[in-house]
């Protein structure tokens, strides 16, 4: 083949020219006697002009997607058959010859975007290679390129190294369920496959790597959800000799570079931060979308005294709360709509959910008539209650209560957008730092604590003294970005303390990591501004995302990274074994942790 330019190359500056295209002929016509096929590549259409002739007859025998090769010369289009839509739209190619390199068979489905969107999915992954050569899968592959090279050349140029790490590991008893590998050599044991890179980066920073990023593959045996994919791949990186804001700056520069380079946008920085305190006290998530209000309001101190028992008995037990929301013009939701509404709650641990619709002047709802007009006037003040809102109630533990009507949130903006009454931008772009999670969970049934982010995450300095007395109230040094309520990432600061880093896992946590804390003991680098002689890789820290601009899951569906040559060899041990109850207790420590997550 001698192809000169893509399908997408041709401008009206190339008119004259002879020129050789090749590609899928995407659609044909006949009119008035001449044929014109659009020849479609990976970058794009160009118009193709089949006189009377030799050609032509070959030309309608085609069928569509069948692969052909033409030669011809770029003419102008007259003025009125200029098509805007299109790069190549001022020009087509009239020509001369053409060789077929292929006839297509009948097609399952149609390649039009709109209509194969509409096709069963099974049977688009069927013909998987058909639907990945339709536009829109081909532009979304394209766009995931681009942002990983945008990645690459930010870090590379903040002196990152890029390092592979095994992906065959030892089964370890936190996370998610592991897929297990049976080891050949030895009957019995299995490896595991990494569910992130975790230890081995860490090893790095001991190692004084400083700096390292994969674009990593991670697997991890969940149930499937549109943003949990069982194989995916993320952006891991690991510093050395930083604090937050070096890390807060880092991946401001990051997204904000590749989102220039892949959709031409600027986003401003830095980004807006929010504790997780706050997160769940006005939105009830801790990856709240605030492209939309509809917050939640405390009102525990407005029925203490209230004569409607089930709030009165909340307000005035410790630990519990009343908090409701407004949503603004969705009284007229149906009873279906509702039903569901009542089902989400209930998911959450709530028994029922309460409500006040506002129609026509008057609120209706049987719990009304327990309220005094006092608290129906506060009730309407705080939550700017007008004609045709509909109010939602929680009454129950603090953490309950702002998960239900977290979820009832979203499922009323949901209601709303699907109305015409809430405009929810995709091109708006409200990037939040979600910081100070807490470093403990209690688990009941365990009687014990679990880290909510993971075990080697670093308290916030001045809540150190609470590792001894009040685990529960640690704040972590871990932080997630978010993006209009979709977690893109996130990462820590890690324990660089022997002696803290003792104390989580042997006495909070019940656990024993003795190569970790060997390896702290063992480091003896200084920092930059003055001595650590116990600090391995002081004040190291991590940050993880899914590999694209637009949403959390585009990355899950995209094609491996490029394989790389030369790879860092690390030693390798014996396959060790995989303990049979492995993957349960797992699952369900996994569980217990996610409710973090909302």
């Amino acid at each position: 083949m001698n192809r000169t330019h893509t399908c997408n190359a041709l401008r009206p500056a190339d008119a004259g020219q002879t020129v050789t295209l090749v590609g899928w002929v995407d659609t044909k016509r006949d009119l008035g006697g001449v044929t014109f096929i659009d020849l479609r590549d990976r970058e794009g259409l160009t118009q193709v002009v089949f006189n009377p002739g030799a050609n032509q007859e070959v030309a309608q025998r085609l069928k569509t997607e069948s692969v052909i090769e033409i030669t011809g010369k770029v003419t102008a289009r007259s003025p009125e058959t200029v098509n805007p839509k299109l790069g190549t739209g001022a020009v087509e190619v009239v020509a001369a010859t053409i060789e077929v390199h292929n006839v297509c068979a009948d097609l399952p489905f149609p390649m039009d975007d709109d209509k194969a969107d509409k096709v069963n999915e099974d049977l688009r992954l069927e013909y998987r290679f058909l639907d990945l050569r339709r536009p829109r899968n081909i532009g979304l592959l394209k766009l995931r390129a681009k942002a990983a090279r945008a990645i690459r050349a930010e870090l590379d140029g903040q002196d990152f190294l890029e390092i592979e790490t095994p992906t065959l590991f030892k089964s370890t008893p936190e996370g998610a369920r592991e897929f297990l590998v049976p080891s050949r050599t030895n009957p019995g044991e299995f490896y595991a496959l990494t569910q992130s890179p975790q230890q081995y980066k860490q090893m790095l920073m001991v190692a004084g790597v400083e700096r390292y990023y994969q674009m990593a593959r991670c697997y991890r045996d969940e149930d499937l959800r549109a943003d949990r994919q069982p194989e995916f791949t993320q952006v891991d990186l690991e510093m050395s000799f930083i604090d937050r804001e070096d890390m807060y700056k880092l991946i401001e520069g990051i997204l904000k570079r590749t989102w220039k380079e892949t959709l031409g946008v600027d986003i401003p920085t830095p980004f807006p931060r929010m504790s997780y305190q706050e997160a769940m006290d006005r939105f009830g998530i801790d990856k709240p979308d605030t492209r939309f209000a509809m917050e939640i309001h405390d009102l525990t101190a407005r029925f203490q005294n209230s004569a409607f028992k089930v709030f009165h008995g909340a307000a005035n037990t410790p630990g519990s709360v009343v908090r409701a929301i407004n949503a603004k013009g969705l009284a007229d939701l149906t009873q279906g709509e509702l039903t569901n509404l009542e089902t989400i709650a209930k998911s959450q641990g709530a028994k029922g959910l309460a409500f006040i619709k506002v129609e026509g002047g008057e609120w209706k709802s049987p719990i009304t008539k327990f309220f005094s007009d006092e608290e129906k006037a506060a009730l309407k003040a705080t939550l700017k209650i007008a004609d045709g809102d509909i109010i939602f109630f929680a009454a129950a533990p603090w953490e309950q209560a702002s998960n239900v009507l977290g979820r009832i949130r979203l499922e009323s903006a949901a209601l709303l957008k699907a109305k015409g009454r809430l405009s929810l931008p995709t091109d708006q772009y409200n990037f939040l730092w979600v910081i100070e999670f807490p470093l403990m969970l209690w688990d009941e049934e365990e009687k014990r604590y679990l880290s909510a982010h993971h075990p080697f995450t670093a308290p916030v300095k001045e809540d150190e003294p609470l590792l001894a007395t009040d685990p529960a109230k640690v704040r972590g040094q871990h932080y997630d970005i978010v993006l209009n309520g979709v977690e893109l990432g996130g990462g820590s600061i890690r324990i660089h303390n022997p002696a803290v880093q003792k104390r989580v896992f042997e006495e909070i946590l019940k656990s024993r990591r003795t190569w970790w804390r060997a390896a702290l003991a063992t480091c003896s680098r200084p920092l930059p501004t003055a001595p650590r002689p116990t600090a391995a890789s002081p004040w190291a820290s991590t940050a993880s995302w899914p590999c694209s601009p637009v949403a959390a899951r585009s990355a899950t569906s995209s094609p491996s990274p490029r394989t790389r040559t030369g790879a860092t060899s690390w030693p390798t041990a014996r396959a060790p074994s995989a303990p049979s109850s492995c993957a349960t207790c797992a699952s369900a420590r996994w569980k217990k942790r996610r409710r973090l997550k909302g």
